[in-house]
C-alpha cells in the first residue's frame, strides 16, 4: 500500500477500522484517491463526525439532568 496512504491512516487514527473492513484495502490498493471516500464512509458507520459527537454530548447532559431531576 502506498506509504502516503498508511501515513494518513494512522495520523487519522483509522487503521483499526480498516482491518475491520478489510474490503476498503483492495479498493485503496487499487486506487488511492478513494481515501477520502473510506474515510468518509468509516466517520458515518462509527459515528465520528462532529455532529455525532455533538449529539452524544447533548445526550448525555440530558440524561445528567434527569437524573438530577429525579434525585431532587
Amino acid at each position: 500500500m502506498d506509504k502516503g496512504i498508511l501515513y494518513n491512516l494512522e495520523k487519522d487514527k483509522l487503521l483499526i477500522y480498516l482491518k475491520q473492513n478489510s474490503y476498503f484495502i483492495k479498493d485503496l490498493l487499487r486506487n488511492p484517491n478513494n481515501y477520502e471516500n473510506f474515510k468518509k464512509t468509516i466517520k458515518e458507520k462509527y459515528n465520528l463526525r462532529l455532529q455525532d459527537k455533538i449529539s452524544n454530548i447533548i445526550n448525555d447532559i440530558e440524561l445528567v439532568s434527569s437524573i438530577i431531576n429525579t434525585i431532587q
